[in-house]
């Protein structure tokens, strides 16, 4: 045995990851604080609705009976909760570039 400690499988993992990064370029640069509270309303934001989006689906999905419209209900939910979730990752990458992506 060496005086060296030995890593888990995860170190070893990250160790090259960031290896890998630093050959392609990629800079670790800290979030500033601006950006982390941009990240965090933006969270918060969407968050809310989609809870928001739950209750409402569920209040419809409650009213309705038909099989062929509760499925189409299920898949217009299934949408708007992909697209909120698209929106809120791209405005959380562009606060994390500083671009000040906040939310609406």
């Amino acid at each position: 045995m060496t005086d060296r400690e030995l890593k888990s499988a995860y170190e070893l993992a990250m160790e090259r990851l960031k290896r890998k990064d630093r050959e392609a370029g990629v800079e670790d640069r800290p979030l500033t604080e601006a950006q982390r509270q941009a990240i965090a309303e933006i969270r918060n934001f969407y968050e809310a609705k989609l809870a928001e989006r739950e209750v409402l689906h569920q209040s419809t999905l409650a009213r309705t009976f038909e099989p062929e419209a509760r499925a189409e209900l299920e898949a217009e939910y299934r949408r708007e909760r992909e697209r909120l979730g698209g929106e809120r990752d791209r405005k959380i990458d562009a606060a994390r570039r500083g671009e000040g992506g906040q939310a609406e």
